[in-house]
């Protein structure tokens, strides 16, 4: 007999529509279907055998009495997601099972960062050896380029051990990919979506090219060849004859990089994927397994966003201005992986494949007081932006008898970034009397950088990186592990930026009202004398190099039952240089380096009070190393913020002390109570700063302040809640609610003393500036919460493939840069953010196997708001609307 459910119970479900966690903003891609779905035993049995964790110079076996829980079992504070967790999370990719991990947060792109810290303190890695970002401009890469199919588990650590680079601030995030696929498989996946801010609204747009639509150019953008070669001659444009560099600017691509199109509904967003892995037998006891990937999506959004500045937060901003911002951004990813068993010989070999290319077309119109007072500035922008990364990693894993192993790894990788044709037109209509300004009533380009401009950017930056390691463990016993090993990698980048302008003298009025493309034309440039001036600096190309060799020793044992230890010291040496290149021939070479090695301990100590009650304190000693976008002296547009910033060759590393005690209540499979507290000590941390000079223009940089503090704690729980003993229908005999809330409170903040100094990017010779001239005493770290909320709560099927999501994510505001001339930072207010997520297996005719997602992100519409504020006066730096982002996407299994 079914038994009735009370109201209060009926309520509870209709609310529980249960998630993966809670900070992706984006659809992510569609996830893959497998033949079946396992059951909650037959995962629990998966979950009891040996984990496969490629990471340097250990092995993560879960065994004896701990085996109901990896993390409870593993020697330092991770989390680790075995194929089986993936598969019940029902995420189709990475970032989105990550979302279940307590500290972790995933922002726009897939991007993952630990503990709310910024990719600064988050390093990736794939099959134990680096992973870097198809974006040099990021640190980070984005996950969910990895769909779970090819992914055997995930392991994110958060206490530093000394087999892990010593670049770990906030934690360290591996992927291990499948060696061998159990079965094989082919999977089709197509999605689509749309934003309520952009989706069938308004929007800007140029032609560019036929093939922009497959995110490679069809090199109608390259460097035309004169001004290739003039880049290669070394001469000055000012030595250049007028009359070759009329050539040059004859040589651009003109209306169709130049010409700002309105689109008055722009479509909807498409996603398509294709994965597929098989397996077969070599030898006696041998296997081969073959994984390949590929993706494609084509995504629209458009913001209109309100930018200000102002040099007294007391009085009205000094500039304002709304900005119409579309990009198209097209991502094509491909993985290629083979997995070779021999016995307990296992051999992987990895290529990844990401392009990410984003088109942007951008109308602005506002007021500047430190140009023409009262004046109307429009500004148009095109652009075009194409990131690359190629990834081939080549990792063995050798057993040499019962006790003794052999881990190798090696791999290249080749980042590229490519902005041709970054173009700018300003118009401006001066609103003054007729009487005195004949055409105060029209917006006009004199090209002369008063009463209008033209520019174009031409930048280029390629880095390769070469790493390999090796790693031996020797297992005396049971209880005692010692490992040994060795890491190398070289890293090599060359960057170059050209920013020219048009200019014009005594440009007729009519002229100056024409559009961009004939006022740019062949017969104008002829006509009117036109002339191209160099704003590149005196050091548009900079190479820059990071060297690191490391070894490390680690020990791993039981001291008494119950109470383990891992400690272990590495030593590191890094060599890195950015070199100005004197295109020139100035005789100058600008050349900073920084050159040191540390000895770096960690230890972690864990005590098993009772079944399924444990206690951690680890301590360790991390760097933190400037990235290259941050040392070399170029500006470049960060495409999210729109706002340039420039590096600074003077900074130097950071160094963390880290601490942390942590309580493990283990109440079942899955189920957990985790309290910890954390502290940092931070000597020269890398913060960001942001100056205003007199016109107004923004620029953010980067300055080492002295010292800085970090201190909180997290508390975490997880629970399930079967619905089998609620009633006797069948609905509820396979289904439980699952609840899910983490909350982390952080409190930061610099030390500044009288005497202190740093070096910003403007220094030049003479004393060093005080660092209380850009860092006040007692403010806290750029980027960080006080308080951090996720809370999860849904419904879902143990037996199939059935999940409804709801989840929920609070931050509170942070610094994202220093105020300029000692002015209250300016922070971002990241607030409230709700979304639901809903999956379901379904069968297709014919027996098809299928996979449908729905989901509905920011349902709330939470705005962005960056800005500054003085006594209730604000001023918007950012500040636009997300918009609600509903999609939906289908995946069928062959």
């Amino acid at each position: 007999m079914s038994q009735p459910l009370n109201m209060a119970r009926l309520l509870l479900i209709s609310t529980a529509l249960v998630a993966p966690a809670a900070m992706a903003q984006n659809a992510a891609p569609t996830p893959p279907v497998t033949s079946g779905t396992p059951t909650q035993s037959e995962e629990e049995d998966a979950q009891a055998g040996r984990i496969d964790v490629s990471i340097p110079g250990s092995d993560i076996i879960v065994t004896g009495r701990r085996t109901s829980n990896v993390s409870q079992a593993a020697p330092q504070v991770v989390n680790v997601l075995s194929a089986a967790d993936i598969k019940r999370t029902g995420e189709g990719d990475i970032a989105g099972s990550l979302q279940r991990v307590t500290g972790l947060s995933v922002v726009s792109g897939g991007y993952v960062y630990v503990r709310g810290l910024g990719d600064r303190y988050s390093l990736a890695l794939l099959n134990g050896s680096p992973l870097p970002s198809p974006e040099p401009l990021k640190r980070v890469v984005p996950l969910d380029i990895f769909p779970t199919s090819v992914i055997a588990s995930t392991l994110v650590q958060k206490s530093y051990s000394a087999n892990f680079p010593g670049e770990f601030g906030g934690g360290v995030i591996n992927l291990t990919t499948k060696a061998i696929p159990v079965e094989s498989y082919l999977e089709l996946s197509v999605g689509s979506s749309a934003n309520t801010e952009t989706s069938g609204q308004l929007g800007y747009t140029y032609y560019g090219a036929k093939s922009d639509w497959t995110g490679f150019d069809d090199s109608s953008r390259d460097v035309p060849p004169l001004l290739a070669e003039a880049f290669k001659s070394g001469v000055p444009f000012s030595n250049i004859p007028r009359g070759d560099l009329q050539a040059i600017s004859m040589q651009f691509l003109n209306a169709k990089t130049s010409v700002l199109q309105r689109t008055n509904s722009l479509p909807f967003n498409f996603s398509g994927s294709l994965n597929g892995g098989t397996s077969f037998d070599v030898g006696s006891d041998g296997r081969m397994g073959l994984l390949l990937t590929a993706s494609y999506s084509n995504k629209w959004r458009t913001r209109e966003t309100l930018q200000q500045a102002s040099t007294d937060l007391s009085q009205a901003p000094g500039k304002t201005g709304t900005q119409v911002n579309t990009d198209n951004e097209i991502t094509v990813n491909a993985l290629f992986g083979v997995g070779l068993e021999l016995g307990e010989q296992k051999i992987r070999w990895t290529n990844v494949y990401i392009r990410d290319t984003l088109k942007r077309g951008a109308l602005s119109l506002g007021q500047n007081n430190g140009e023409i007072e009262g004046a109307d500035y429009m500004k148009q922008n095109t652009a075009w932006y194409e990131r690359q990364l190629i990834d081939t990693q080549l990792v063995g894993e050798f057993k040499l008898g019962d006790a003794l192993s052999l881990d190798m790894r090696g791999g290249y990788a080749n980042s590229q970034r490519e902005a041709p044709y970054e173009r700018e037109f300003e118009y401006v209509r001066t609103n003054r009397p007729l009487a005195i300004d004949p055409v105060g009533d029209r917006f006009i380009n004199a090209l002369n950088r008063q009463r209008g401009d033209a520019s174009i950017t031409f930048s280029d930056l390629t880095e390769d990186l070469w790493s390999a390691g090796a790693d031996l463990s020797y297992k005396f016993s049971p209880a005692l592990t010692l490992t040994a090993g060795y890491a190398f990698s070289d890293t090599k980048r060359s960057s170059s930026r050209y920013e020219l302008h048009f200019d014009a003298t005594n440009l007729p009025i009519g002229a100056q009202q024409m559009r961009p493309d004939y006022l740019l034309s062949d017969a104008a440039i002829q006509l009117y004398d036109m002339t191209l001036l160099d704003f590149s600096g005196n050091y548009p190309v900079y190479d820059a190099a990071l060297r690191v060799h490391a070894g490390y020793g680690q020990v791993k044992a039981e001291l008494v039952p119950g109470v383990t230890v891992d400690a272990g010291v590495r030593y590191e040496k890094g060599k890195q240089s950015v070199t100005g290149i004197d295109v020139y021939n100035t005789g100058v070479t600008p050349v900073n380096k920084i050159d040191k090695s540390y000895w770096l301990p960690a230890a972690t100590v864990t005590f098993e009070a009772a079944k399924g009650l444990q206690f951690r304190i680890s301590g360790s000693k991390t760097i933190a190393r400037p990235q290259f976008r941050e040392l070399i002296a170029q500006p470049y547009i960060d495409t999210e913020s729109n706002r340039f910033y420039r590096g600074n060759p003077f900074l130097q590393d950071s160094i963390l002390w880290n601490a942390e005690a942590r309580a493990e209540w283990y109440m079942g499979r899955d189920e957990r109570l985790t309290l910890a507290g954390f502290w940092k000590k931070i000597d020269n941390p890398i913060e960001t700063y942001t100056t205003i000079n007199d016109k107004y223009d923004v620029t953010t940089s980067f300055a080492n302040a002295p010292e800085a503090t970090l201190y909180g704690a997290e508390i975490e729980a997880q629970k399930y809640l079967p619905l089998d003993g609620w009633s006797d229908a069948a609905f509820f005999q396979s289904r439980r609610i699952v609840l899910i809330g983490n909350y982390t409170y952080t409190q930061s903040k610099l030390k500044v003393s009288d005497g202190d100094t740093t070096i910003p990017y403007s220094y030049t010779t003479g004393a060093l500036p005080a660092a209380s001239d850009y860092f006040q005493d007692g403010v806290p770290l750029t980027g960080q919460s006080d308080h951090l909320v996720n809370f999860q709560i849904g419904l879902e099927d143990t037996d199939r493939l059935s999940q409804q999501t709801l989840l929920l994510t609070y931050a509170s505001p942070r610094v994202t840069s220093r105020g300029p001339n000692l002015q209250p930072d300016i922070k971002e207010k990241p607030g409230l953010t709700l979304d639901f997520v809903a999956r379901q297996a379904v069968k297709l005719p014919g027996g098809i196997n299928s996979e449908f997602k729905f989901e509905a992100r920011n349902i709330t519409g939470r705005k962005f708001q960056e800005f500054q504020e003085l006594d209730g006066n604000k001023v918007f730096y950012n500040r636009y609307k997300i918009g609600t982002t509903i999609a939906a996407s289908l995946t069928v299994a062959f």
